[in-house]
């Protein structure tokens, strides 16, 4: 069911979400959370689809901000207010607000969201395109518990990612990061099978891909080895390749869907990591309201180290040199697992190194436990450069 409401007020959308809700035979919400999408006219039709396939999960209240500024003097003095509801089960289990702010009103989303938020319930703000430089600062963002970015969506996913690390508060998290899940959990897995020395680290991926660069700062951050981050065709992410006491542990997806996990004294094994959907990430990322500091500890670790590539030079990567390890390797590993979020079918686990927390201190290797996933995606977006090592004197390298 679809209602739409011109020059209207909060408390009139108010009145008729519960009108509707009535009429449709449902008087209890039944919603956990209130997801709020800030966006522009052009993108709110793939944001609102990916939202309301996650509320199939999360059953949630979907508002959606579209600001209509006006381009003349005129329309930017005036201000308005309109509201599309849509409501029943073609928009998921839930229900759907999506609001336009013409004119001056633009400038005050929030008071316009804020009548709105489900009572006692968690709030999510999402941007899926053009994020603010300091989210939890924006007023929108103040609204919210979880807030979500996206550096693939950006044209400099590098400055973004610098952008994230300076301005970080607990609550913020990146898409960038959770497409990188499946990745985690299988690479800790590999080394819980089999305990050995680590000595470098490589990912390959493409040239801009912000994934790419917090999966490499992430391994830089957990196992205080030098990482290196070579450019390859893609799609995203294609490999991780971890060198080792006994010899190398691979993880290879050159296609985007089917990896192969290589580890040394063991038969090679295919591993599930197709890439996922937008709708998919949300849900994952819904499933935890708490502050993610895994992501916290790796997109500070290095962003500020990360390089800009050398344009007659494509293939290069640099390489990052991490400070000694802090906290000795069981407290290393517990970080880690408390910044992963449940198991999905698909992934394996990293429970070994997350939640024994135990570590080979005789060789200094720590083990790292990530996110449970489903299958893997890592997003076409692009980020230049690489890691660079900051510690121990050593200057990052291209490769």
């Amino acid at each position: 069911m679809n209602i739409d409401l011109t020059d209207t007020t909060s408390s009139r959308i108010n009145t008729e979400l519960v009108k509707t809700r009535r009429a449709l035979g449902s008087p209890a919400t039944g919603m956990v959370l209130t997801l709020v999408i800030v966006t522009d006219e052009g993108n709110h039709y793939d944001a609102l689809r990916a939202a309301s396939g996650a509320s199939k999960e999360h059953p949630s209240r979907i508002l959606v901000v579209v600001r209509r500024p006006g381009r003349s003097p005129r329309d930017r003095a005036q201000h308005r207010l309109d509201a599309e509801l849509r409501m029943g089960s073609d928009v998921g289990a839930g229900e759907t607000v999506i609001l336009r702010l013409h004119g001056e009103l633009s400038s005050h989303a929030h008071s316009v969201v804020l009548p709105l938020l489900l009572p006692d319930a968690p709030v999510v703000v999402w941007w899926p395109d053009d994020a603010p430089d300091h989210p939890a600062e924006d007023p929108l963002g103040r609204l919210g518990q979880r807030r979500i970015t996206d550096a693939r969506a950006t044209e400099d996913p590098v400055g973004a990612l610098g952008r994230r690390a300076e301005t970080y508060a607990p609550g913020d998290t990146d898409l960038s990061w959770t497409r990188i899940t499946p990745w985690r959990s299988m690479l800790a897995a590999s080394l819980d099978q089999k305990h050995s020395t680590l000595h470098s680290a490589v990912v390959e991926g493409e040239e801009y891909n912000p994934s790419s660069e917090l999966l490499a700062l992430w391994l830089a951050e957990r196992l205080r080895i030098p990482v290196e981050r070579r450019v390859s065709e893609g799609p995203g992410i294609t490999a991780v390749r971890l060198e080792t006491a006994d010899g190398q542990v691979c993880l290879d997806r050159p296609d985007g869907t089917l990896a192969e996990l290589a580890v040394p004294g063991q038969p090679d094994r295919h591993v599930a990591l197709q890439r996922r959907s937008t709708a998919e990430l949300i849900a994952e990322e819904l499933r935890r309201l708490d502050p993610d500091e895994a992501y916290a500890e790796a997109v500070r670790f290095g962003v500020d180290k990360l390089a800009q590539p050398d344009p007659q030079h494509p293939t290069p990567a640099a390489s990052a040199t991490p400070a000694p390890a802090k906290g000795g390797g069981a407290a290393g590993a517990k970080a880690d697992a408390k910044g992963a979020s449940g198991e999905e079918s698909g992934a394996a686990e990293g429970s070994g190194a997350a939640d024994s927390g135990t570590a080979d201190s005789g060789a200094g290797a720590k083990k790292a436990s990530g996110k449970g996933g489903s299958a893997s995606s890592e997003g076409t977006g692009r980020s230049r450069g690489a890691a660079k090592g900051a510690s121990g004197g050593k200057k990052a390298t291209r490769s």
